[in-house]
């Protein structure tokens, strides 16, 4: 068994595949950790992000995969999800393997994987859309902290782009430390310096004057539709998770 480190970029992935086929490995795992020599009873291999050779491994998958599938691919490593590495290097062997397209082939476990990965990433995508809620700073910039099980952040870029065009906004995962901004024409990928003193989501100081009004009339409104007699918190908590809660406004 070898064990591969890298470092967890899309490219490293690649030439991690790339030095399987070279040195011929074949019972592997990968892992996105610091490199540290000395392990014991087991071989580790530190990859060294080589972009010539990822770029190799990439036209190599572009002629065995649909463009769509390729992207699929790209979302299931992004979203950083924990000890799946070794799952997506094994659908990226059983594609080479193979002669056909394999895109479709869920009798295969790494094609299966992928697939449940993907939908975990989706329906966490989806959530975002529909619980984020922005807060108006003084400067008319809109914010919205989040807590993304899987780094999402990306893919929300489109949705937002398109239905907050005449804003200027922030999206900012601070879980993962890094937030995109949205000027009115780009966006772009940022990282804030939160002081010790605050948390990430608590920009209460920066507020716009009429904020609190706002979110006070939401919280209103939201006690005003609720129907008391039809309280089925068991159904609630399946659709809105207390994960997300703190972020709410109707919530806090």
């Amino acid at each position: 068994m070898y064990t591969l480190v890298y470092d967890g970029t899309f490219e490293g992935l690649l030439t991690a595949v790339f030095e399987i086929y070279e040195r011929k490995l074949f019972h592997v795992k990968l892992i996105k950790v610091e490199w540290r020599s000395g392990a014991m009873f087991e071989e580790v291999l530190q990859i060294i992000t080589d972009d010539k050779r990822a770029t190799r491994v990439l036209a190599g998958l572009r002629r065995k995969l649909s463009s769509a599938g390729v992207q699929r691919l790209y979302i299931a490593h992004m979203a950083e999800m924990v000890d799946e590495e070794s799952s997506i290097i094994g659908f990226i062997r059983y594609v080479f393997d193979t002669d056909v397209n394999v895109e479709e082939d869920y009798g295969n476990k790494y094609v299966m994987r992928l697939s449940e990965i993907l939908k975990m990433v989706r329906r966490e995508k989806h959530r975002m859309e529909a619980f984020i809620r922005f807060q108006k700073l003084a400067d008319e910039t809109y914010y919205a902290a989040i807590e993304p099980d899987f780094n999402v952040l990306p893919l929300l870029i489109r949705h937002f782009k398109n239905r907050y065009a005449d804003q200027k906004w922030i999206i900012y995962d601070i879980k993962r430390r890094y937030g995109i901004h949205y000027d009115l024409h780009d966006t772009q990928y940022i990282s804030l310096d939160f002081s010790d003193a605050s948390k990430p989501a608590d920009v209460i100081s920066a507020y716009s004057k009429d904020e609190k009004i706002y979110q006070h009339l939401w919280k209103n409104y939201f006690a005003s539709v609720n129907i008391v007699l039809r309280k089925n918190t068991k159904l609630h908590l399946r659709h809105i998770p207390k994960r997300y809660w703190r972020h709410l406004t109707e919530k806090i």
